[in-house]
């Protein structure tokens, strides 16, 4: 299921194609382990070669695609960048990369004892206790990951704009950290679950996960510096069938909104834009311009994944993700790559657009 409705395919576009790569912005969801779908949706835009991403935003997960990405196109080797990524990923602590502290998963046991209430209870326990508590040393192995898979310099010094998110903790803001100053600091910030991990103190100020406020930022991708094709890649559905009775999987769903929640603000915020600009109340210069807006989304590929996957690295889980991935983009450059340069490819109108 598409959480966007799909735009009929150009029969006759008064238009023609463009030449060459197709310049892009890439936004990337945060999701833990679940980035690993996006690993495959790289890898196979990758392998198709008719982009060229010149921008990318990220948070978390994102953010750290976004990073091996941009490192791995200034040697001219995207695809090994991200294969060693989440190659290191798998290698650093099993599944506590991404934030999973506690005995009760490492434990592994079957899926019915998880539902129990005597599970649930112990997780409550677990959980309970603050990270500066349990971890007082701010052991973090994610750093190793990104030191180890990312080269920060040739980051910094790509003409690829990219742009991280963080939450600024004591000033309750997004904080979007720009290319020339990147770091693994700055993406440990950008991943930092505030029940897991310390805060990132980067200049004084402490920070937590992105996905707070902006999952991912859209309106640095917005500049008239950037092209004005947007490929989102989200994680986390936005649409589920059922509605949700164990606790697991109320917790799992609360978490899809709460992380939803900023994409959703930005996307109905264009697609306002967007109308009044076609209705010609908006000017489409300067800061406010259309925005062709394209979308390879988690819905259908991941919706059968609970929460406890984000913290799930082993490498035959992290494979079939990138295994979805790679199908998720294939679709996609069978049925909307046609779009790309000419018009947006989902109908943001028929979602969040105002009611007639």
């Amino acid at each position: 299921m598409a959480i966007f409705k799909r735009k009929a395919a150009i029969a006759a576009p008064a238009d023609p194609p463009p030449k060459g790569r197709i310049p892009v912005c890439l936004a990337l969801q945060g999701g833990g382990a679940h980035g690993g779908f996006q690993w495959g949706v790289l890898d196979r835009l990758l392998e198709d070669g008719r982009l060229d991403v010149r921008a990318v935003s990220g948070v978390s997960a994102g953010a750290m695609n976004g990073a091996a990405l941009i490192s791995g196109l200034a040697k001219d080797d995207p695809r090994a960048a991200l294969d060693k990524l989440w190659r290191e990923v798998n290698q650093s602590g099993g599944r506590n990369v991404f934030g999973d502290n506690s005995f009760w998963n490492a434990a592994q046991p079957p899926d019915w004892i998880k539902d129990t209430p005597f599970w649930r209870a112990g997780e409550t326990l677990a959980l309970s206790m603050s990270p500066y508590e349990f971890n007082p040393l701010n052991h973090n192995p994610l750093k190793r990951v990104l030191n180890a898979a990312v080269d920060f310099q040739a980051v910094r010094d790509s003409p690829i704009r990219f742009f991280v998110a963080a939450t600024a903790v004591r000033q309750a803001r997004a904080r979007i950290f720009g290319s020339s100053e990147m770091s693994a600091d700055i993406l440990l910030a950008s991943a930092c679950l505030p029940h897991l991990f310390h805060a990132v103190e980067i200049d004084g100020e402490p920070y937590w996960d992105g996905g707070y406020l902006t999952n991912p930022a859209l309106w640095p991708l917005t500049g008239e510096d950037t092209p004005d094709d947007v490929l989102l890649i989200t994680l986390n559905p936005l649409v589920r069938d059922e509605t949700p009775r164990t606790a697991a999987d109320i917790m799992d769903r609360l978490n899809e909104i709460v992380f939803n929640a900023p994409l959703l603000a930005e996307l109905r915020a264009i697609a306002i834009a967007d109308d009044l600009i076609d209705k010609g109340q908006l000017g489409g210069k300067g800061a406010f311009r259309p925005v062709r807006l394209h979308a390879i989304e988690a819905d259908g590929w991941l919706s059968d994944l609970s929460l406890r996957s984000k913290f799930n690295t082993e490498w035959g889980f992290l494979n079939d993700l990138k295994a979805r991935g790679r199908a998720a983009a294939e679709d996609w450059l069978n049925t909307c790559l046609a779009s790309v340069g000419r018009q947006s490819s989902v109908d943001l109108q028929a979602r969040f657009g105002q009611p007639t």
